[in-house]
């Protein structure tokens, strides 16, 4: 277990594109997936019960009034914060302003259920306290993003829906590389909700 760090879930976006194609209202966080074990779980909660034993903090982001997300937050021992606006930036900055004193920072995105527990240990295991780490999949960057305690003054000035692209240009950036495709492999559509090897 990687001692105090904090774990931050990104799970207050819209869903614009999934719903898009599901239907207005159908939430892709609650959609049910198999995840890499072969159990059947909503996609938001195969993210949490992949991160058991990976972290010793969890905090979830999401938007108010959302009774099945708070719920699977509590199920996982995720303290809730809850925030109108669904820009990845604001949440950041949110989380990171609620979990002072943390060693640092794993921002998990509640859409990628895919990642295995072992990737998402040896991203944790590698934050350092001035750096990003980033995990690689045959040349491209994925997720989770691991960022040191002293990059908080930058994390908590984020905003809007740009995320924290900007910090990668001003601290350095570790890249682990990984075989797990699981790091690239978002649910923006109801396709995606099935895995495959790439």
């Amino acid at each position: 277990m990687t001692t105090s760090l904090c774990a931050v879930v990104l799970a207050a976006g819209s869903g614009s594109r999934y719903q898009a194609v599901a239907g207005e209202g159908v939430s892709k966080l609650l959609a049910p997936c198999v995840g890499r074990d072969d159990i059947e779980r909503p996609v938001l909660e195969q993210v949490l019960h992949n991160l058991q034993g990976v972290v010793d903090k969890c905090l979830l982001v999401t938007r108010p009034n959302q009774p099945d997300i708070a719920r699977l937050a509590h199920l996982y021992h995720c303290t809730l914060l809850q925030l109108e606006s669904p820009g990845m930036g604001d949440s950041i900055a949110a989380a990171v302003a609620a979990t002072p004193g943390s060693a640092g920072w794993l921002v998990v995105l509640g859409d990628m259920p895919f990642i295995l527990p072992e990737t998402l240990q040896a991203i944790a295991t590698s934050v350092r306290a001035d750096a990003i780490s980033v995990p690689v999949y045959q040349g491209e960057r994925g997720h989770p993003v691991g960022f040191g305690r002293e990059l908080a003054t930058g994390l908590m000035g984020l905003s809007g829906d740009r995320g924290a692209r900007r910090l990668f240009d001003t601290a350095p950036v570790q890249c682990i590389q990984v075989t797990d495709s699981g790091v690239v492999w978002d649910v923006d559509v109801p396709q995606a909700l099935v895995f495959s090897e790439r």
